[in-house]
């Protein structure tokens, strides 16, 4: 285990079963009561597009012009994601997004009289712009916030955190987040599991372990919102606290006491994991999606991207290779990085995978696995920058619409998304599987009304990607 791990890795089962029982009443319905009585409008500001992979029959955007906004104000809906892509850029452009952001949804409520509240959502495993994109939220809307929330648990991807540590599921264990492959993210690097010391890491001491407020799991659980209320109730002057969750009920309860409290005066930002955040606006936990809810471009082959690095999504490529479902396609990186004509190194592999999709056959476009790192934080986004725009101008260069895509990694399919498809506004219409969401495009993009899926890097067993193929190749049968 590497130096300076501040947790040891647990049973699952033995851990669990040393924790109070949950809450006993679903608290969705008086959270979604809540919401209806101050009509209030939940945006989701997420910094790539896996963050809507809980949710379902809910709009995202990809801009956020004031009139996109006052428009989303207007809907009956309670909940909204905007994808800012901002894991992508550096720190200094992301709080530049939350910024612009910020600034626009103010004048979109001034404009509508809507009330709202702003949820940062980023990664379960710890990787993402903090503490610049929540600072960003906080100096730029009229009220400073009272006190900003950290909730990182994910239970679809196995992410939990519990007395304050985080941890990420592999097997039957549960492993500090600190001493996992995700740590050592050559952009968002970090050496503590506990949450405490992760935000004073993050900050750069400027908020130190022991002023970070914390909810317990069992206050939540022994307490129930009333309990979580008076904690929230307590704080001020932008305090950070970090919340535990091992279950959604768990954040129900939280959610539930968040909106009592914001009812009560209170201002709060959020920074959290998918979870929370679909719950936050009053979105039930639902089954993934069956086949037929879902719809495709009859007699074509489906197209897979894989852009993500992680171990995770090289092994889930491996098994849809050798399953034989669908003809990779390699990208290789050092010769990509090392061509200076695009088209040229382009234009064979759009016309490779075009002929794979005319025959009806399934084509994985992949990207080398060897990992090509840069000396510092600003060559590796250079490298992430010129992959990801390659694997666009394949995409794009398709002349005919894929029975489904795939895109696997949050950069990818956040750039195919918007420069590849010139998806502005698509509703997501639930999960395929769990914690991957589907999305289907409004008519103004190069995809209209198709089957987007937004596959993250880290979630899934090593099946999972074959398994989202075989989904899809039978409701293309059924279609």
């Amino acid at each position: 285990m590497p130096s300076g791990i501040d947790a040891q890795p647990v049973q699952k089962t033995v851990l669990f079963s040393s924790l109070p029982p949950e809450w006993e009443l679903d608290l969705i319905p008086q959270i979604q009561a809540l919401l209806r009585a101050t009509k209030q409008k939940v945006f989701v500001l997420d910094d790539d597009p896996t963050g809507t992979q809980t949710v379902y029959d809910t709009v995202v955007l990809t801009t956020w012009s004031v009139d996109a906004l006052q428009r989303e104000m207007q809907s009956p809906d309670t909940i909204c994601y905007i994808l800012t892509n901002s894991r992508s850029v550096n720190a200094k452009r992301a709080a530049a997004i939350n910024r612009e952001i910020a600034k626009n949804l103010q004048a979109a409520c001034d404009l509508s009289e809507r009330p709202f509240t702003i949820i940062s959502r980023s990664d379960s495993t710890l990787r993402g712009h903090f503490p610049a994109e929540t600072d960003a939220l906080a100096n730029s809307l009229p009220s400073r916030p009272d006190g900003i929330l950290i909730v990182p648990a994910f239970m679809a991807g196995g992410r939990y955190t519990i007395r304050g540590v985080h941890y990420v599921e592999e097997g039957s264990a549960l492993i500090p987040a600190a001493a996992t492959t995700f740590a050592q993210d050559p952009v968002f690097a970090y050496a503590n599991s506990d949450l405490g010391k992760w935000v004073e890491e993050k900050t750069g001491g400027e908020v130190s372990a022991r002023g970070v407020a914390r909810l317990s799991i069992d206050k939540i659980r022994l307490g129930g919102p009333l309990e979580v209320y008076d904690t929230l109730s307590q704080l001020g002057g932008g305090a950070i606290c970090v919340v535990d969750a091992v279950s959604e009920r768990d954040l129900e309860v939280v959610a539930l006491a968040c909106l009592r409290a914001e009812s009560a005066g209170k201002n709060l930002i959020y920074r959290t994991a998918a979870s929370f955040a679909g719950i936050r606006g009053g979105v039930p936990i639902r089954a993934p999606l069956k086949a037929n809810e879902m719809k495709l471009m009859p007699e074509r082959g489906g197209l897979v991207v894989v852009g993500s690095f992680v171990e995770k999504s090289s092994e889930q490529l491996a098994v849809l290779l050798e399953s034989g479902e669908a003809r990779g396609v390699e990208v290789k990186v050092p010769e990509l990085l090392d061509s200076s004509d695009a088209a040229t190194f382009i234009e064979p592999i759009v016309e490779e995978v075009n002929s794979i999709l005319e025959v009806g056959i399934h084509a994985v476009v992949y990207t080398s696995r060897q990992l090509v790192a840069g000396q510092d934080e600003r060559a590796n986004f250079q490298i992430g920058k010129r992959v990801s725009g390659r694997l666009v101008q394949i995409v794009r260069g398709l002349r005919i619409s894929p029975r489904f895509i795939i895109a696997k990694g949050g950069i990818t399919s956040s750039d195919l998304a918007t420069d590849a498809l010139s998806i502005t506004r698509a509703r997501v219409l639930g999960q395929i599987l769990p914690g991957i969401p589907v999305w289907q495009p409004d008519v103004s993009s190069r995809y209209p009304g198709g089957t987007y899926v937004v596959f993250p890097g880290n979630v899934g067993d090593e099946r999972a990607l074959l398994r989202a193929v075989q989904i899809l190749s039978a409701s293309g049968s059924q279609s």
